[in-house]
């Protein structure tokens, strides 16, 4: 669906999947610069609580950036803030659904605040948060 400000209500809602390769990590990490061997080293990561290696916390956060400019609200969205809590790790091979659900306009300023989360392939939050966005199309 192609939204307009107008055509947005509360509660409408969409998502992005996403299943989680070990070279999206790679390149998350060559991107970010985030190096925690947490993320790229097996072999570390058996020494952590995790057992295993973990995609980046942001990573999961960015398929909300996914949603907020692809899907809902979409294109000509202006992101303005993110408010995010990690709720459990995320490991190579999970299926990620990025969600975004609207529960506030401001009909003036014409700003959008967003129920954000992503939950993996059990229906666990993995994060949740809030977004606020411009949006005037």
């Amino acid at each position: 669906m192609s939204w307009t400000y107008d055509t947005l209500k509360i509660g409408s809602k969409d998502c992005v999947k996403k299943v989680v390769t070990g070279e999206d990590v790679e390149l998350f990490a060559k991107i970010s610069t985030d190096n925690n061997p947490v993320h790229l080293d097996e072999e570390f990561a058996k020494t952590t609580p995790f057992k295993r290696r973990i995609a980046h916390g942001m990573f999961s956060a960015g398929l909300v950036s996914a949603v907020l400019g692809t899907k809902l609200p979409g294109n000509g969205t202006i992101y303005m803030s993110q408010s995010l809590n990690f709720k459990r790790p995320v490991y190579l091979g999970d299926e990620l659904t990025a969600w975004v659900e609207v529960f506030e306009k401001n009909d003036e300023k014409k700003r959008l605040k967003l129920k954000t989360w992503v939950e993996n392939q059990d229906g666990k939050a993995v994060v949740d948060g809030e977004a606020l966005v411009m949006f005037d199309k």
